[in-house]
């Protein structure tokens, strides 16, 4: 069928819609397969690329009246599998296809490993594709969802691949709902419901999994509304969400306002905290980064997100983070400063964000703090708006001085004038500096002589004495305005100082902890000096090591500072011009860089020694073993042969039997001894060869049987024979299988029999070897899978405690594992996990 095409372009891309499930069996094949029908029956050309209804007789029920098209057979490990087609629904160019299952891996022989690029070449085919796939299949979530369920998931999908989708559809339902669906049997077939139902489908396991759905979705849709914004030029905060901004300072307020914000980011459900400190561009000058460090760990330990922005004019800059976020309210402390320094320095942070914050709400947060702050800090390098404020202020205070001095002429005397505009010289001073202040100076001397030193309105004075004040006043106020400038610049250079030794002592501490602290020096080293990312560079072939880039555009291209680190890297620092000062701290920072680099060489180097010293450990263990334990059995098969053969005594037929028994029995013994050594040993070395093959639960569990001690022991096995074949090696399994059985013989009570039951669960078979023991402590569970450990045995005779290392070390090595449970009334359960296969043959 021919597709419509645009003009030089090729066929259109298709349209992708996904269903998202929180957990398998909420009914996303059953809601794809309904929308296929409407569209059918709205006349659109769909046909079934591939559907895998698992026997559930509805949603087979909505494949009639759908064209579907054939599978294409694949071989795989002397096996036929079958997959979707993808030529096939290439030459029929349907308008619509669907595709089930976006994460399952392909069987080798076709052109793509996954079945999402088939459907990625299908879309770029201009042809729509509506498709389905559960939540713990993406591949951001897969450590998550392993920590929830205790199962890893070996598919995924990328998550971009998903957020790519035209649309994307949520399946959910309640916890409680799907359960009894499976109950139901609406699921799983009846004899595979309790076994899932006490395992992945607990009502805890599928309330975390939706969750992750509806946030995950969630901010999906919070994704595309910010390009349908941005896309539209919509700058105004759309209050779909509640996204609380809490601005710090890095001063003692941060705690009170952290919790302030976070109570009201609690009020409404999927609210987000998200806490921001503005940091200068010139440099480390600043907050503490002692206290911000623990502002940042306080934000994170209540659920929220600490970010760093660079920026001069701070009510801007918070302002800009706030709308860039969409945030609807902005939490500010109330000013530290007094009255007077309000006085003299004019409206602050606060009062004029609240007048540039249209419709983000400022909440101004009380503290102890108010008002106890000091007289404004002579610390701050002057900006270029402050000198031009300095100027004007010293050339417009003097003047305003002279109207209100004249007004009160008659009241005050010549002294009292000059002490006031000596005064104005001073606020002039802290304000733009000292070359605003001789300014100010020189217009005062001025305007002194002019209106308030006889005679009046004339440059000339006439008293000697007038002319010495005059003078003195000049000089006064040249001085004063000296020391307050020079001052101030000994004050930037201590609160620099300070700011230095915080952030080196910051550094020192993220070094010597350890974690991850190449990531956390570059981010410093970015924030700290304002600029718009770091790398890391080999000195040799520039090879980026490490790189930290800021959030939003770069302002521009800037200037890139290179910094030695040791002597084969370099610190490349992109964005402002650094002046001398900051390249001198910035070396400091190098040398840190160099350190966390050595650390994690040395690190490495643990690592590569680590399992040298391991295999030394497991040496001597053999050793001791060896000397021990295979003492009994080779001395007691060397007695027995030795009676035999001795000329001196005549052995009846029945002590021959009885010799040749317990020759026979203990080199079977020693048989199995050296057998289990070998293994461990290649385990240890990482050289056991696998030879995987489709094998049958039913067919290997007599055979390990056969090998224990006693055949005739009590061992019960249940459902074997209804669950799929398993990839594994067979005699490794069967190996597995007779140690863990043996162990639990060994512990069982008296008389009972052990259980050996099997379950299925998606792609994974679960073997469970039950006995009516003491049972195992929480904290020695892992104990008993260590090599030469036979926890609570004083037979040393039993064998060298190899048993259950041997057997968890085996089913990894084959994709399985093996953990400890507790059986319920009391003993233990090994649950053994091992990959399943499909009825038709392919690996789950």
């Amino acid at each position: 069928m021919a597709r419509d095409l645009t003009p030089g372009t090729g066929p259109r891309r298709g349209r992708l819609r996904v269903y998202l499930g929180s957990a398998p069996g909420v009914g996303k094949t059953y809601r794809m397969l309904d929308e296929a029908q409407r569209r059918r029956a709205r006349g659109a050309d769909v046909v079934v690329g591939y559907i895998e209804c698992h026997g559930r007789r509805f949603t087979e029920g909505l494949v009639d009246g759908l064209e579907v098209l054939p599978r294409v057979s694949r071989s795989y490990r002397d096996a036929e599998f079958e997959e979707m087609d993808l030529d096939a629904v290439l030459r029929r160019r349907p308008a619509v296809v669907l595709v089930d299952e976006l994460a399952h891996t392909n069987i080798p022989g076709g052109r793509h490993a996954k079945r999402w690029q088939d459907v990625e070449e299908l879309l770029d085919a201009g042809i729509d594709v509506v498709t389905t796939v559960n939540v713990q299949h993406l591949e951001s979530l897969n450590d998550v969802v392993q920590k929830i369920t205790g199962i890893p998931q070996r598919e995924t999908v990328p998550d971009e691949v998903v957020r790519r989708a035209d649309q994307i559809e949520l399946v959910d339902m309640a916890p409680q709902a799907l359960r009894r669906r499976m109950a139901h049997g609406n699921v799983y077939r009846a004899e595979k419901v309790d076994a899932a139902l006490s395992n992945y489908f607990r009502v805890g396991n599928l309330t975390a999994l939706r969750e992750l759905a509806l946030l995950w979705v969630a901010g999906r849709v919070d994704e595309g509304l910010r390009d349908y914004r941005a896309s539209h030029n919509i700058d105004r905060v759309w209050e779909t969400r509640e996204r609380v901004v809490v601005a710090l300072t890095g001063g003692p307020e941060g705690e009170t306002l952290i919790r302030r914000a976070a109570r009201i980011s609690d009020r409404t459900a999927g609210g987000d905290l998200l806490a921001v400190h503005v940091t200068r561009s010139d440099g480390l000058a600043g907050a503490s980064s002692g206290a911000l460090a623990q502002q940042r760990q306080l934000v994170e330990a209540l659920g929220g997100s600490y970010h760093v922005v660079v920026g001069d004019d701070i009510p801007t800059a918070l302002l800009a983070f706030a709308r860039a976020h969409d945030a609807t309210q902005l939490v500010l402390g109330t000013s530290r400063r007094g009255r007077i320094t309000r006085l003299l320095t004019g409206p602050g942070i606060g009062e004029t964000t609240v007048d540039a914050s249209e419709d983000i709400d400022v909440h101004m947060v009380t503290h102890e703090f108010t008002g106890r702050g000091r007289l404004p800090s002579l610390g701050r390098r002057h900006s270029r708006r402050r000198t031009v404020a300095g100027f004007l202020a010293g050339f417009v205070l003097p003047w305003l001085l002279t109207a209100a001095l004249s007004q009160a002429h008659d009241t005050v005397n010549l002294t009292t004038d000059a002490l006031i505009f000596q005064l104005g010289v001073v606020v002039v001073a802290l304000l733009g500096g000292a070359t605003s202040a001789l300014l100010a100076s020189l217009v005062a001397s001025l305007l002194l002589n002019y209106f308030f030193i006889p005679p009046v309105h004339t440059l000339t004075i006439g008293e000697t004495n007038n002319i010495v004040a005059l003078v003195v006043f000049a000089a006064v106020a040249l001085t004063v305005s000296t020391v307050v400038d020079h001052a101030g610049r000994l004050t930037t250079r201590a609160a620099r100082a300070t700011a230095e030794a915080e952030t080196l002592s910051t550094l020192a501490g993220s070094v010597l902890r350890g974690a991850d602290a190449l990531p956390a020096l570059l981010e410093k080293s970015r924030t700290a000096f304002g600029m718009d990312s770091v790398a890391l560079l080999e000195r040799t072939g520039g090879t980026v090591l490490a790189r930290c880039d800021g959030e939003g555009e770069p302002a521009g291209p800037g200037e890139t500072t290179e910094i030695p680190v040791g002597a084969d890297a370099l610190l490349a620092l992109t964005g402002r011009r650094l002046p001398a000062a900051d390249q001198r701290v910035l070396t400091a920072f190098a040398a840190h860089v160099a350190a966390a680099l050595e650390r994690d060489r040395l690190a490495v180097v643990a690592a590569e020694v680590e399992p040298i010293r391991a295999a030394d450990r497991m040496r001597t263990a053999l050793l001791a073993a060896v000397s021990h334990d295979l003492r009994t059995p080779l001395a007691a098969a060397l007695a027995s042969i030795g009676s035999l053969r001795s000329p001196d005594v005549e052995f009846s037929a029945e002590d021959q039997a009885e010799l040749l028994a317990t020759a026979d029995e203990s080199l079977v013994k020693l048989t199995r001894l050296v057998d289990n050594l070998l293994d461990m040993s290649r385990l240890q070395a990482g050289a056991l060869t696998l030879h995987l093959a489709e094998t049958h639960l039913d067919e290997i569990l007599p055979r390990a049987l056969d090998t224990l001690p006693d055949p005739y022991a009590p061992v019960q096995p249940l459902d074997l024979d209804t669950v799929p074949a398993v990839l594994v090696d067979p005699p490794l399994l069967e190996r597995v299988l007779a140690n863990v059985i043996a162990n639990a013989l060994r512990h069982n009570a008296p008389g009972a029999p052990v259980l050996v039951t099997a379950s299925h669960l998606r792609d994974q078979v679960e073997v469970r070897v039950i006995d009516r023991g003491p049972g195992i402590a929480p904290e020695d569970r892992d104990r008993v899978f260590l090599p030469f450990q036979r926890l609570g045995d004083t037979d040393n005779t039993t064998g060298v405690g190899l048993g259950l290392a041997l057997s968890r070390g085996l089913a990894e090595a084959m994709g399985g594992s093996l953990e400890v449970e507790d059986t319920p009334g009391g003993g233990t359960t090994m649950l053994l996990t091992l990959p399943a296969v499909h009825p038709g043959g392919a690996p789950a």
